[in-house]
């Protein structure tokens, strides 16, 4: 038998300077991610250990690491790369979904936020 499990993170929040216009990245704003990550444990959970799963709190830094890090014009690009670093940190994630949530985006009216979706199938 196989048990798989789904892990998720939400609102993680970050100040950053993604975006086309020159203003986003001079001003920068907050970004919140949400990762849903489908996981197929190294080892019966029963045996209770860290190793055969993903340490959220590790997955949080590492999507920290790339939301803070260098700037990206797409919040696509952005949600594809932590997909894709969270899948190759973590060989236990068969299914990366990651949200990108822009509040603040240049928009011509109201709204709450632009969002992006990424599904990343290992």
């Amino acid at each position: 038998m196989t048990t798989t499990y789904t892990i998720t993170m939400k609102n993680c929040a970050f100040f950053a300077r993604h975006g086309l216009h020159d203003a986003e990245e001079f001003l920068g704003q907050r970004f919140f991610v949400d990762a849903e990550l489908d996981v197929s444990p190294s080892m019966p959970l029963s045996d209770d250990q860290i190793e055969s799963t993903v340490d959220y709190g590790v997955a949080f830094e590492e999507i920290e690491a790339i939301v803070t890090g260098r700037r990206r014009f797409l919040i696509e690009a952005l949600a594809q790369e932590i997909a894709t670093a969270l899948c190759a940190r973590f060989p236990q994630i068969r299914r990366a979904r990651i949200s990108v949530r822009k509040p603040n985006a240049p928009v011509a009216g109201v709204l709450d936020y632009v969002q992006v979706t990424v599904d990343h199938v290992v």
